[in-house]
């Protein structure tokens, strides 16, 4: 038991460290790439990009009927059953319903593109940078779609491939383009990135399935399952993607384009990227408890155990955020960002909340509880638009981070009480242990945050709490896991012990 105990420690360790680890490389290429362009657009510029990606992300979502999701469920389980020809025919029918979903996107994009433009700007008329942005819309579809394909068939080095690669294509792709063009490059850098990640993408899934048109005469009504699956998570996207659409343009019609462009940096440092963090729950986690969803001893089991290990891994990591912003903000992007700091080291909370709820969140899908998902969903994103608006009433940028730290700990409560009472679901008592250890630690992070007379007492204090915060979770995943042993085998070259 003991030996099982550790083995499932271990794996989950190791596929949120690989996705972990690659996310932090993507990190570190998208946070060059941010510098330079808030160098080269400034906030106004950063929170134009940032109101039509939104809007492109929201279009989409609206329009893939959740292929890029349910397609995952219904492969893995063709997979897993090694039936080869139905596997082969299956991809046809997520192919046709990419490109189905493609074109609809597409149009969707280019006839609401007055609406959008009115929506979304108080301002100028921006209708033709709506309907550029249609193909953009419209490869991210296809994308999806194949990215399910390897999901399902377990082609993990593949999809840390893509992302890695299509980290470095946006960097290559937006600096010189915004260099010459400024704001003007902006729709035509979106369109380019879905470019360069459809074609990585692809690259992979047609040598696993090579592209095949014969056969797919009337294969679209084979995939009703699938699409029925999807549609409720395509819902809570579109809620999710309404929700930010409304408060970005909330904060350009109420405030300006500069206060959409601070409040999304402080958005990507705390909630984008300390969140790529959870970027193995969907691609290993998500298939596993899918498995076992039935089995509620091993469904909480699993859960429970994929929510220590974030919680670990995190902790340490949004310690040394809360302290590291006030340099990271105008190292990353530029002096006239500074004003983001304190919203976004509040907002950092917000992660420790999404490490806890987001694998609870994944037992409603694994159960088919569509309506409990897209329920709970849409609670949250409402929580979202009304305490961010309460916010920055009250408070301005600051509010905001409030706001999303309050929202997430709310969501955390309603969806540990309705997988509770519909599931049985029970917290463990080692969850409770380590966020009892982890929590107080980034409290005290940000507590030492308002000291702001005498850096040296900040500096000590602040790698203090780091450093404890990095030993608590080492020690715990030693004693948890036999890893570090495996890895000491691998330095010296030592053969693993007979059992």
């Amino acid at each position: 038991m003991k030996e099982e105990h550790e083995d499932s420690y271990s794996h989950v360790l190791k596929y949120t460290g690989i996705f972990g680890g690659v996310q932090g490389l993507n990190i570190l290429i998208s946070l060059v790439r941010n510098k330079i362009v808030a160098e080269l657009l400034g906030p106004a510029g950063m929170g134009l990009s940032s109101l039509f990606n939104s809007t492109a992300n929201f279009v989409s979502q609206s329009t893939n009927l959740g292929i890029s999701f349910s397609a995952v469920k219904h492969v893995s389980e063709l997979f897993d059953s090694g039936d080869a020809e139905r596997i082969g025919h299956f991809v046809k029918v997520v192919r046709a319903w990419s490109l189905l979903t493609a074109l609809l996107g597409m149009l969707v994009c280019i006839v609401a593109g007055p609406l959008l433009s009115n929506y979304t700007f108080s301002w100028g008329d921006h209708t033709l940078h709506f309907v550029l942005l249609a193909p953009a819309v419209g490869l991210t579809a296809i994308t999806g779609g194949e990215m399910a394909i390897l999901k399902g068939c377990r082609r993990l080095r593949a999809l840390a491939v893509i992302q890695m690669f299509s980290a470095i294509a946006a960097l290559l792709i937006s600096v010189p383009i915004y260099y010459y063009f400024c704001q003007a490059g902006i729709v035509p850098v979106i369109v380019l990135m879905a470019l360069c990640s459809m074609l990585l993408t692809i690259r992979y899934s047609y040598q696993l399935y090579p592209l095949r048109l014969r056969g797919a005469k009337g294969i679209l009504g084979e995939g009703m399952e699938m699409v029925r699956l999807g549609v409720a998570f395509v819902l809570a996207g579109v809620m999710g993607s309404g929700a930010e659409m409304l408060i970005r343009s909330y904060l350009n019609v109420v405030g300006d384009l500069d206060d959409v462009g601070l409040y999304n940096a402080g958005f990507m440092l705390t909630i984008t990227y300390a969140g790529m963090v959870f970027s193995a729950m969907e691609t290993d986690f998500f298939p596993r408890l899918s498995a076992v969803n039935h089995d509620k001893a091993a469904a909480n089991e699993t859960i429970n155990r994929q929510i220590e290990v974030s919680l670990l891994i995190v902790s340490p990591m949004l310690a040394f955020l809360i302290i590291a912003l006030p340099v990271l903000i105008p190292l990353l992007f530029r002096a006239d960002f500074v004003p983001v700091v304190p919203m976004s080291q509040v907002a950092v909370f917000s992660m420790y909340m999404k490490a806890m709820s987001l694998p609870v969140s994944y037992l409603m899908l694994a159960r088919g509880d569509s309506m409990g998902y897209l329920l709970l969903e849409s609670v949250y994103d409402v929580l979202l638009v009304l305490l961010v608006v309460f916010g920055y009433e009250r408070f301005g940028l600051w509010g905001t981070g409030v706001a999303l730290t309050l929202s997430y700990m709310l969501d955390l409560l309603i969806v540990y009480a309705y997988a509770h009472l519909r599931y049985g679901y029970r917290l463990s008592l080692p969850v409770m242990q380590y966020a009892a250890m982890q929590l107080p630690l980034g409290v005290a992070a940000y507590v030492v945050t308002l000291i702001d007379d005498n850096p040296y007492i900040y500096w000590i204090l602040g790698a203090i709490i780091c450093f404890v915060s990095l030993a608590i979770s080492v020690h715990v995943l030693h004693q948890k896991t036999s890893l570090w042993e495996a890895l000491i085998r691998r330095i010296t070259h030592k053969p693993k012990p007979d059992a």
